[in-house]
């Protein structure tokens, strides 16, 4: 077992490895652990856990029966963190700047958004776009749209198929169900690819073998805001364990209108609100994976995750009036002290969703040549018109955003 040296109290999630290799496990909700290992003795085993101080044991034989007694500690440079490297190492050995932020902080954070947590982070610059909308720059200029920072969840790249751009709110992890974030503060290209150039977000899962129970979190609050999550885990055997998770937020969005020049001659443009704005946002999301151990130290997970969201997006051309983007993934995971590998299938659809400004833009391209408001707001999905309503033309230009795309890692 594994405690704490003051209460006898047992810490849940400590760290054990044999002490110059990956080969290890984690106390379960009561504490205990085993380890099975080829390694012959001697060899020392090392207990960490954040906010202790760690402790080695020097095992000479056969063990049945020990225990590590962990004293609190201040000083957290023996974290361990998993992403600079990809392998477990103290984070004062990392070769990048790294920030955690662990499943406590998301537990008493009194939010749905995960995202605020990263903007009170050390060397991050955050911008606030929004009650859903978070932007976050950690080289460079600050903007609310920042492509550059690559969004990686449980080694599984979450960014849109289409364009690159990070998942965000259109995500399918539920905060309730985040062990941590390890935010790197720097490019990570040479681990991650050129998507990472300017630093990465990695979320790491609870594990249910670890993390079991059942989790309800029902918020409200300003701007008619609703939020009910779900997370239930259960270890059904040695071999088997399983967890799900669901959310429903829905809200409005703070009352700001975006401006919207018509005319391209600054003497003349004239400023408009954008058409048919909808301040009204909405999300599900979730995730359901099962965990299998064919043998000690060896893991096959499987995880599907879906969301569909509608919410006002921002990108660095304007505000887009995103509705019913459909978010789903299957992720094929096997873990062992020597192998890793995975398979996954992500999948990203929308028809409905427009970008406000091109839209307001050819709506009043036809309003101004004459044509009516019911003509005018049809016709602005797809086409801009020029000249007058006798003379003039149509062009294309088109302000939906049609998605229908899928990515195979």
């Amino acid at each position: 077992m594994v405690t704490d040296d003051d209460s006898s109290e047992p810490l849940i999630g400590a760290s054990i490895t044999v002490k110059g290799t990956s080969v290890g496990t984690i106390t379960d909700d009561m504490g205990k652990f085993t380890l099975e290992t080829s390694i012959r003795p001697p060899f020392s085993l090392l207990c960490n856990y954040v906010g202790y101080a760690p402790k080695e044991i020097l095992i000479t034989g056969s063990v049945t029966d020990l225990n590590f007694n962990l004293g609190q500690t201040n000083i957290l440079t023996d974290e361990i963190v998993v992403s600079a490297s990809r392998r477990a190492e103290k984070i004062t050995q990392s070769p990048s700047t790294i920030n955690v932020i662990k499943a406590r902080q998301f537990e008493e954070a009194p939010t749905f958004n995960a995202g605020e947590l990263i903007g009170r982070q050390k060397g991050v610059d955050y911008f606030r776009a929004g009650v859903l909308g978070t932007g976050f720059n950690v080289r460079g200029f600050n903007s609310a749209f920042n492509p550059k920072n690559l969004q990686v969840n449980d080694n599984r790249i979450s960014s849109l198929v289409a364009t690159g751009l990070p998942l965000g709110a259109l995500g399918t992890t539920v905060k309730e169900d985040i062990e941590r974030v390890e935010l790197i503060l720097g490019p990570s290209a040479t681990l991650y690819g050129p998507n990472a150039n300017n630093g990465l977000i990695s979320t790491i899962t609870k594990d249910p073998r670890v993390y079991r129970g059942t989790t309800l979190a029902i918020g409200a609050g300003n701007q008619s805001v609703f939020s009910g999550r779900l997370r239930h885990a259960e270890k059904l055997s040695d071999k088997y364990a399983y967890k799900i998770t669901g959310e429903y937020t829905k809200g409005t969005e703070f009352n700001y209108a975006d401006t919207v020049y018509i005319g391209t001659d600054p003497r003349t443009a004239l400023a408009k609100t954008e058409l048919d704005l909808n301040r009204d946002f909405s999300s599900v999301r979730g995730e359901a994976s099962l965990y299998f151990t064919p043998s000690a130290g060896k893991d096959i997970i499987f995880t599907y995750g879906g969301s569909n969201s509608s919410n006002i997006g921002l990108t660095n051309a304007g505000r887009n009036q995103i509705k019913d983007w459909k978010i789903s993934f299957y992720q094929l995971k096997y873990t062992s002290p020597r192998v890793f590998a995975q398979f996954y299938y992500t999948q990203s659809s929308t028809d409905s969703t427009y970008a406000m400004n091109q839209r307001t833009q050819n709506y009043w391209a036809f309003k101004n040549a004459g044509f009516s408001d019911a003509e005018a707001s049809k016709r602005s999905f797809a086409e801009s018109w020029f000249g007058t309503q006798a003379t003039g033309f149509a062009l294309k230009r088109g302000a939906l955003f049609q998605d229908k795309s899928n990515r195979i890692n």
